[in-house]
């Protein structure tokens, strides 16, 4: 069976608004791309979208926004699906692949302030102000800069649950990107410079999972790929894949190029390991010639930082979380 008719070819996406918002849009550049052909979006609910009363590093899945949309690509019910890139596991499962990475957008991560109150930054909320977030990452980074502020997990509608009055929340973190698709950029008070706060693997980028024995949807995808984008991610995501992490995991990046003196370019990455509470932070960095060593070199770039992390103390950190979790 397969979910090809002719010349249809069925995209899978979660159904939550944000990720139809992404499909929407990559099915948009399929169809201008290729007007003769038709691509339907198919929706499904992820075990992240249901499960709503627990933090999501307390799960214990790490495909918790895929999971479903892969099954439903190995059975051949979709033909290619759309994901935030920071939600895709770096181990995917047999037969699959990221058939084409799109142009990233700003990877940094915003705080939002609750409508009515008078402060623009986090440097003016009162001490003891609740800060929610479901990221150990943005938890953990903003305990260390920030120990007079209160950290506290919240999931479903985000800026719901952030306004009502009788709401705890003074302030979100979200990220700039998914803010800015909702149309709700008009929102940000603040974003966060890598000096604050290192984004997550992936972040502000979306990816095409497809079966990677699909050739022609393999080529059709090829005109959403974005090169630079592809070389940044395959760094940041061969760094969590070394160091065993997901989205449940302090782990944060930054990736930028840098001119080198032969008029190539060099990829620089900036990895971190932070303890839940934030009383450890552990940083390395790294730069390779990615230009002419490609993805290749990306992927070494990766591991070569997530090695001195590792050197540097960030696997007990690591091992300490998974021993808690057990």
């Amino acid at each position: 069976m397969s979910s090809k008719n002719g010349n249809t070819f069925t995209i899978g996406s979660r159904k939550s608004e944000l990720a139809l918002i992404q499909t929407k849009r990559v099915q948009k550049l399929l169809e201008d791309s290729f007007p003769d052909y038709t691509f339907p979006i198919k929706s499904m609910t992820t075990i992240g979208d249901k499960i709503l009363s627990k933090p999501l590093s307390q799960i214990g899945e790490k495909s918790l926004f895929t999971k479903e949309l892969e099954v439903a690509l190995q059975n051949n019910i979709v033909d290619l699906v759309v994901h935030s890139l920071k939600d895709l596991p770096t181990n995917l499962p047999e037969g699959m692949t990221i058939g084409a990475i799109l142009k990233r957008e700003n990877p940094e991560d915003a705080l939002v302030i609750k409508e009515g109150l008078p402060y623009k930054s986090v440097d003016e909320l009162p001490k003891d102000s609740v800060i929610g977030t479901s990221s150990v990452r943005r938890s953990a980074q903003l305990k260390a800069s920030y120990p007079n502020l209160t950290l506290m997990d919240v999931r479903g509608n985000l800026l719901a649950k952030l306004d009502a009055s009788s709401g705890p929340y003074s302030a979100l973190i979200l990220a700039v990107a998914g803010l800015e698709r909702l149309g709700m950029s008009h929102r940000i008070s603040q974003t966060f410079s890598p000096k604050v706060m290192l984004h997550a693997v992936g972040q502000g980028a979306l990816a095409v999972e497809c079966r990677i024995d699909d050739k022609q949807i393999i080529e059709l995808l090829s005109v959403l790929e974005d090169k630079d984008t592809r070389l940044r991610c395959t760094a940041e995501r061969s760094l969590l894949r070394f160091l065993e992490g997901g989205c449940s995991v302090p782990i944060g990046v930054n990736t930028e190029f840098i001119e080198a003196q032969n008029g190539t370019r060099e990829l620089k990455l900036l990895g971190l390991v932070a303890r839940l509470d934030g009383s450890e932070i552990i940083k390395a960095e790294g730069q390779k010639n990615v230009d002419e060593g490609g993805i290749e070199a990306a992927n070494e770039l990766g591991i070569e930082v997530a090695r001195i992390l590792v050197e540097k103390g960030a696997s007990n950190i690591l091992e300490e979380l998974k021993v808690s979790r057990q």
